[in-house]
């Protein structure tokens, strides 16, 4: 397994996205559990969760549980950095909110702690900007749980640069990973991804393999990503996580998985190497949309 670096830790070059197990459409727990054992059989040592990753209003935390349940009953789940998350909730009627406020961040920390069953988070990043509370509150919060020991890294989620390098500032230069929407649907996060580059900053894609689901029809914008696939005897989704490897070392994409077949697919995609001209091609395709 390729590995790269959040912080001082050195992580799978690809992590589980965890969301899926826990939402709408979410399959049973055994499934769950098999799905995360077959990550960490795979070499995975990052898992990204939230507590906001749930259905019903009365079971927050659902996926912080059951990642818990599953890292507890695997000979290698103490070797995994289990990201988390506070600072966006589900009211339990589909929609998503935002509580930025310090003293909620503080709290849903305590929790999130409680439900890992753990003395310290390893990577805590606030989950998204709340526009009623000034981000630089918010942001002295995660530097507090810090300070504390409460967390061991802090990272932050759907910032846009000013918001990277204030955070970076306002954690006095630990600020480890940035954790934006970044595929080739959705490509508007390219200037945090190249300004963690810079800055020498964990970037993890959330929801990478956004359009190849369409990589197949005729046409397509994304048709690209299954030639390159066929030529290579693998499934786009592989080809589309090593073309975000490709990009640069700071790329940690978290794709989002629910059963063990797909998870393995995605890992696999750290053993293959595409070309330059591969990788000019796919990005070409992508600019000309």
């Amino acid at each position: 397994m390729q590995t790269r670096r959040i912080g001082n830790v050195e992580v799978s070059a690809i992590g589980l996205g965890a969301m899926p197990m826990s939402i709408e459409g979410r399959p049973d727990e055994a499934r769950s559990i098999a799905t995360i054992h077959a990550a960490l059989d795979a070499g995975a040592t990052l898992i990204d969760t939230a507590d906001a990753y749930h259905l019903k209003a009365g079971e927050v935390g659902h996926n912080e549980t059951l990642i818990a349940k599953a890292l507890s009953t695997h000979e290698r789940g103490a070797d995994v950095l289990v990201a988390t998350k506070g600072g966006h909730l589900r009211p339990g009627d589909g929609s998503w909110t935002q509580d930025g406020r310090p003293e909620y961040l503080k709290r849903a920390c305590e929790a999130s702690l409680e439900r890992l069953g753990v003395e310290a988070i390893g990577l805590y990043q606030f989950h998204r900007p709340d526009p009623r509370v000034p981000y630089e509150d918010s942001l002295g919060s995660i530097r507090d749980l810090l300070d504390e020991g409460k967390i061991r890294m802090a990272g932050i989620s759907n910032a846009d640069p000013e918001q990277i390098r204030l955070a970076g500032e306002l954690l006095g230069g630990r600020l480890v990973s940035v954790q934006n929407q970044f595929s080739p649907a959705f490509r508007s996060s390219e200037p945090e991804l190249h300004l963690c580059d810079e800055l020498g900053i964990a970037f993890l894609p959330w929801s990478p393999l956004g359009g190849i689901a369409r990589a197949g029809e005729l046409g397509s914008s994304y048709a690209p990503f299954a030639r390159v696939a066929a030529a290579h005897g693998v499934s786009p989704q592989r080809v589309c996580l090593a073309w975000m490897l490709a990009k640069s070392p700071v790329v940690i994409p978290i794709p989002g998985s629910s059963r063990p077949e797909t998870v393995q697919d995605s890992l696999a995609a750290t053993e293959l190497t595409l070309g330059a001209d591969e990788t000019a091609a796919l990005d070409a395709a992508l600019d000309a949309v």
